[in-house]
């Protein structure tokens, strides 16, 4: 009888054993996030976590963190590459130190329309594949910034009024942009702008009403000039190892979800910029369309900035803008 017993309730047991110890498969990553929360591109990766949690059936989770605290934007890239986190969002030309090819979506003139955008991005990711891909990374989806305009304490007409003026750069590009336009660059993190302006570090910066309302731009500045210079992207890695890892179904999760935020992202950049430009009115601040002196100044630039990009990015360069004019 006793015998009887342990035979029905050992294996029972064992059965518990079984499916209490599933879940122990499931994994966890910790995804960097370079925005604050309430920005787009932050609400839009908190979508893309909860969309990998369900399609996965919970045998993958993210715990995105935001505003940078896990890995600063010079360090992400590094960083997904060598699994201090498995996944993280960077600004696509914040990369152009390493290699031109990066810099495709802050040449000035070059694409200044959300439709321009996207046929650069389709033109530039075969070849950001390519080069990541030796890298031991993959992208998961892009996304834009709303366009590129000028904050300044001072209204402008022309380049001649940035003469000497301390300027924000966020990347090699914005710094070249400031310099051609007269200005002084000064590197500066989008969560250091309000401490930059009221310590005198800059009086002047080049950036997407996004990054105005995030930093509370109207506390230090008075006056938006809508350049539309350019709409920079930021682009999703995840580390090849650790996609390579993960079952199929966490796989196709993950590649699943990212596609909804790619399409997500590109609408969501459109509502912001005029949800954006908007509060920054809103708060007092002057909103302009650019004089036609600053834009011929701007023309010049952009010329500049086209041809030293071209010159300078060899092959794959070359390849993007077959691409996007063929």
């Amino acid at each position: 009888m006793l015998h009887r017993l342990f035979a029905t309730v050992i294996p029972g047991a064992l059965l518990g054993a079984t499916l209490v110890a599933a879940p122990l498969a499931a994994e966890t990553w910790q995804m960097s996030a370079h925005d604050p929360d309430g920005n787009f591109h932050t609400e839009n990766i908190r979508q893309f976590a909860a969309d990998v949690g369900e399609k996965s059936g919970g045998a993958l989770t993210l715990d995105v963190k935001s505003n940078a605290v896990l890995l600063s934007r010079t360090d992400l890239k590094r960083g997904v590459q060598r699994n201090v986190v498995p996944i993280g969002e960077v600004l696509i030309s914040a990369l152009a130190n390493e290699d031109p090819i990066y810099a495709a979506d802050s040449v000035p003139l070059l694409a200044t329309t959300f439709e321009d955008a996207k046929k650069l991005w389709d033109a530039s990711k075969p070849v950001y594949e390519k080069k990541l891909a030796g890298e031991g990374l993959k992208i998961l989806w892009a996304e834009p910034w709303p366009p590129q305009g000028i904050y300044m304490k001072t209204p402008i007409e022309s380049a001649a009024d940035l003469k000497g003026v301390k300027f924000r750069a966020y990347n090699p590009t914005t710094a070249r942009f400031a310099e051609l336009m007269g200005a002084v660059p000064a590197t500066v993190a989008s969560a250091e702008i309000g401490q930059a302006f009221s310590t005198g570090v800059i009086s002047g910066m080049l950036t997407s009403p996004i990054t105005g309302v995030d930093s509370q731009a109207w506390d230090f500045v008075k006056h938006y000039y809508d350049l539309r210079a350019f709409i920079p992207k930021n682009m999703v890695l995840v580390n090849q190892a650790a996609f390579d890892a993960l079952p199929p179904e966490s796989q196709k999760a993950l590649t699943d979800a990212a596609a909804a935020a790619e399409t997500r992202g590109w609408a969501m950049a459109e509502e912001a910029n005029d949800k954006a430009t908007e509060t920054l009115k809103t708060n007092g601040m002057e909103i302009h369309e650019p004089p036609a002196a600053l834009v011929t100044d701007l023309s010049s630039v952009g010329k500049t900035m086209a041809d030293e990009w071209v010159a300078s990015g060899g092959e794959g360069v070359a390849e993007i803008m077959r691409a996007y004019r063929p």
